[in-house]
C-alpha cells in the first residue's frame, strides 16, 4: 500500500513520479523475491502509486505485453499478456480470467518529493551484485 509518510535508509528508488502517468506504463526494477531474482513494477491508478511482483497469480510469468505495459484498454484492470487474467490495480486482487481468487503480490512502495521508492521486507529483497 502506498504510505507517503514511512521513508527509511532502506528504502530504494525506482523512478521519478513524472515517469507514470495514471493508467498508463509502468516502471520495471530489479528486486531479489523470496531468494530469486524477479521483476517488481509501479504503475500510478486512482492518483495513487502501486507496486506488484511481476508474477501472475495463474501462471508464474511476466505479465507486461511490452515492456511496462501492464494495463489493459480502458486502463481500469492490469492483464496477464500470456492467459488474459484481470486484476485489479489498487488491491492486485484477481478480478476475471485464468487467476481465479488469486492476487499479485503487493511491494511496499513510497512516493515523496516526486519520487518513488520500494521498500524491503522479509519476502522482497535489494538485488545482491
Amino acid at each position: 500500500m502506498p504510505d507517503s509518510t514511512e521513508m527509511s535508509e532502506s528504502s530504494i528508488f525506482i523512478c521519478e513520479s513524472s515517469q507514470i502517468e495514471e493508467g498508463g506504463r509502468g516502471v520495471r526494477f530489479p528486486l531479489t523475491a523470496a531468494g530469486e531474482d524477479a521483476i517488481g513494477f509501479v504503475v500510478r491508478f486512482e492518483q495513487e502509486v502501486r507496486g506488484y511482483l511481476n508474477r501472475c497469480a495463474h501462471v508464474p510469468m511476466e505479465l507486461d505485453w511490452n515492456q511496462g505495459e501492464f494495463f489493459e484498454a480502458s486502463g481500469l484492470y492490469l492483464m496477464c499478456a500470456t492467459h488474459g487474467a484481470l486484476y485489479e490495480p489498487d488491491t492486485g486482487k484477481c478480478a476475471g480470467g485464468p487467476c481465479r481468487g488469486g492476487s499479485l503480490k503487493q511491494i511496499k512502495v513510497i512516493e515523496k518529493e516526486q519520487k518513488i521508492f520500494w521498500q524491503p521486507d522479509d519476502f522482497f529483497r535489494p538485488v545482491i551484485a
